[in-house]
């Protein structure tokens, strides 16, 4: 009776495993952890580029103010369903500051092209980007310093940029940064052009307080991402500029 019981007990303890270890799986599903909570799609702004310098892939993404709980989801190729949840699977990766935490990015190496996702939590309910296509194979992001600054109305200088160059652009966002890479506006556009500060031509703007106006003599930062449909960043612009 003796090794009947001990026999009965192992078996429990195996299904008592196999049950946790399922359930664990589970939570590392996009669709296990939203499950039965409240959810908003496309609540997150967020792109990914390749790295100018190394093969890494970098994960952008805007976190509102009050986020909580930021996480990063990820499927194993693109060869599947992007907009099916259970697809992606939870990763820990590194995720860093930019533009002195305006911004945050996650940070990794791939040998494959997959689709990506990033979450938080903010105020009861958990914010989901939408789908970004990693490119770093077939469409790496080209980093360059071709951008047209017009500066003959003082103090508010006109960005031009070409328009879609390599193709596939969807949006444009635009960052001017001071000395110190506080950011100081962020928008995006159809257009290929920005002037600091005129939002006529701005359709969203993630600047959070009123820019405050440009020093004539002092040195500010532009940053320009091309971005596609799926949100893959095709060009980068980077350039120092000091102000007329």
């Amino acid at each position: 009776m003796r090794s009947i019981s001990n026999i009965m007990v192992y078996i429990i303890a195996i299904l008592l495993f196999a049950c946790s270890a399922d359930s664990d799986n589970a939570e590392e599903t996009l669709a296990s952890y939203i499950k039965n909570k409240s959810i908003e799609k496309g609540g997150v702004i967020a792109c990914a580029a390749s790295d100018k310098d190394s093969e890494d892939i970098l994960t952008f993404y805007y976190p509102e103010e009050g986020a909580v709980n930021i996480r990063y989801y990820e499927t194993e190729t693109i060869q599947v369903d992007n907009n099916d949840y259970s697809n992606y699977k939870q990763m820990e990766f590194p995720k860093s500051p930019v533009f002195n935490g305006y911004l945050g990015k996650f940070t990794h190496n791939a040998s494959h092209e997959k689709w990506m996702i990033v979450t938080f939590e903010l105020e009861g309910d958990i914010k989901i980007s939408n789908p970004i296509r990693s490119k770093q194979i077939s469409k790496p992001t080209v980093w360059n310093d071709e951008v047209v600054i017009d500066q003959s109305q003082s103090t508010m200088p006109v960005f031009n940029w070409i328009n879609n160059p390599v193709g596939d652009n969807a949006i444009y966002f635009q960052v001017v940064t001071d000395v110190q890479n506080n950011l100081l506006s962020g928008t995006y556009t159809y257009e290929n052009n920005f002037q600091y500060y005129n939002t006529s031509n701005v359709v969203l703007n993630v600047t959070r307080d009123t820019p405050p106006g440009l020093i004539i003599d002092n040195t500010y930062n532009f940053t320009l991402m091309d971005v596609s449909e799926d949100n893959w960043v095709n060009w980068v612009v980077e350039k120092t500029f000091q102000v007329q």
